[in-house]
C-alpha cells in the first residue's frame, strides 16, 4: 500500500488530500484547504509551508504529487502561485519525499475523462472514486484529484513495465 498526498498549490487557499492506493483500490483518508491569512507574501509561504510539513508529519505519506502552474490571468498571479507551491514542493522534499508535478488538463483527463472539465466535473467524479458522502470542498476536490491522477499514472506505469519488452515499436 502506498500513501498519496495530492495539493493544489494557491497563495490564498491550498487544497491537500490523501489517499491510500493498494493495486486498483483507492481509499480516502483526509482532505481540507489551508487558509492562509492575510499578510505578506514571505509570512504566507511559511504558513503553507508548516502546514504542509505538520500534514506530513501527521499522515506519513509515502509520494507526493503537485499540480503544476498554469498561465493565471496576469504574469503577478502566476508567481505568487509558483511561490506557494515552491512552499509546498519544499516542505515535502524536507520530509524527504518524492515529488511528482502534472498538468491541471492531465488532472482533470485522468479523474473525469477530458482534460476540459470545469470544477464542478472534478468534484463530483472525486466524490464518485472515492465513495465520498458528500462533495468535497473545492480545493480539498481538486488535490484529490491530483493524487488519483498520481495514483492512476503510477499503476499505468508498472502496467508497461510488467508487458515485455518493445523491438522496433512492437512487444515481444
Amino acid at each position: 500500500m502506498k500513501r498519496i498526498l495530492g495539493i493544489d498549490p494557491g497563495s490564498r487557499k491550498t487544497g491537500f488530500g490523501i489517499i491510500d492506493v493498494s493495486g486498483a483500490s483507492t481509499r480516502y483518508v483526509t482532505s481540507g484547504v489551508i487558509r492562509v491569512p492575510e499578510g505578506s507574501l514571505p509570512e504566507r509561504l511559511k504558513v503553507i509551508f508548516d502546514a504542509i510539513t505538520q500534514i506530513c508529519l501527521q499522515h506519513s505519506p509515502d509520494q507526493v504529487a503537485v499540480e503544476q502552474v498554469f498561465m493565471a490571468k496576469n504574469a503577478s498571479s502566476a508567481l505568487k502561485l509558483g511561490q506557494a507551491r515552491g512552499a509546498a514542493i519544499t516542505a515535502a522534499v524536507n520530509q524527504s519525499l518524492p515529488v511528482a508535478e502534472y498538468e491541471a488538463r492531465k488532472v482533470k483527463q485522468s479523474v473525469v475523462g477530458t482534460g476540459a472539465a470545469d470544477k464542478l466535473q472534478v468534484q463530483h467524479m472525486v466524490k464518485v472514486l472515492l465513495r465520498l458522502p458528500a462533495t468535497p470542498q473545492e480545493d480539498a476536490a481538486d488535490a484529490l484529484a491530483v493524487a488519483l491522477c498520481h495514483a492512476n499514472t503510477q499503476e499505468q506505469l508498472i502496467g508497461l513495465a510488467g508487458r515485455g519488452q518493445f523491438r522496433r515499436g512492437r512487444m515481444v
